[in-house]
């Protein structure tokens, strides 16, 4: 996948803790958290949801459950006292939610869209179930992409890395010379990608969050999260929201 040529660039941070290093101006950052905050708020938009609040610290969730939102959240995947539900998907497909305004609290996905939307760039949440449509929308922009990986807690995570990865094989292919990297961690997620795209289900084995969330046993959304364009949603921050890109038809 390494690839000097192309007029934008494409690069992966693997960690919040890195993001400053590949912040720049004017970019597409796409947001990712597997497992299961990025699934979730793409599943939340396929269920037609008017918009997303995401929050980084639990009180401002308890602020909102005040203020008579809707709020899911969790911590180490356990929902938090206040909130109505947690982060799984499947939680975010109950028809009763459509139209309405969720706030979302997460351990990893919702701070990485803090981080991520103070630099003024374009944000866009990406997951395997959004993923044509991201890749698409990307294109379109002619920008140079950033996929930052939510991880866990700070570290390395193999999902999320997994995906970008993907990401980064299908613009290098699909754009025929418009995107080009030559970042090794954007070259190393594509090797993953590679590697695992045969058997994703099985090469998710070796991810430790998978494990975390089996203890737990709440890896019951674990193929759904791996499924591939369940959905065309665009969750785009506009405003300190998430709300649904329209498409063109």
């Amino acid at each position: 996948m390494y690839s000097e040529k192309g007029t934008h660039s494409i690069e992966v941070c693997f960690s919040p803790l890195s993001w400053p290093l590949y912040q720049k101006p004017g970019a597409l950052v796409i947001v990712t958290d597997i497992l299961r905050a990025s699934t979730a708020i793409c599943a939340a938009f396929h269920n037609q949801v008017s918009s997303i609040i995401p929050v980084a610290e639990i009180s401002e969730s308890e602020a909102y459950k005040q203020k008579g939102y809707i709020v899911a959240g969790e911590r180490d995947g356990k929902k938090l006292d206040c909130a109505d539900f947690g982060n799984s998907p499947f939680n975010f497909l109950d028809p009763a939610l459509q139209g309405q305004t969720i706030v979302m609290n997460t351990t990893n996905g919702t701070q990485a869209i803090r981080a991520a939307s103070e630099q003024g760039n374009t944000l866009v949440i990406g997951a395997f179930i959004n993923l044509s449509a991201v890749c698409r929308f990307a294109m379109e922009q002619q920008k140079d992409v950033l996929i930052f990986c939510a991880g866990w807690k700070n570290r390395f995570s193999m999902e999320d890395s997994l995906f970008a990865g993907a990401v980064v094989e299908h613009l290098v292919v699909a754009s025929k010379g418009e995107f080009h990297t030559i970042c090794d961690s954007a070259v190393a997620a594509a090797d993953l990608w590679l590697m695992a795209k045969g058997n994703l289900m099985g090469y998710i084995e070796k991810a430790a969050h998978r494990h975390r969330l089996k203890k737990m046993g709440l890896d019951d959304v674990l193929e759904f999260c791996l499924t591939q364009d369940f959905t065309s949603a665009l969750p785009v921050l506009e405003d300190g929201k998430l709300v649904n890109l329209p498409q063109e038809k």
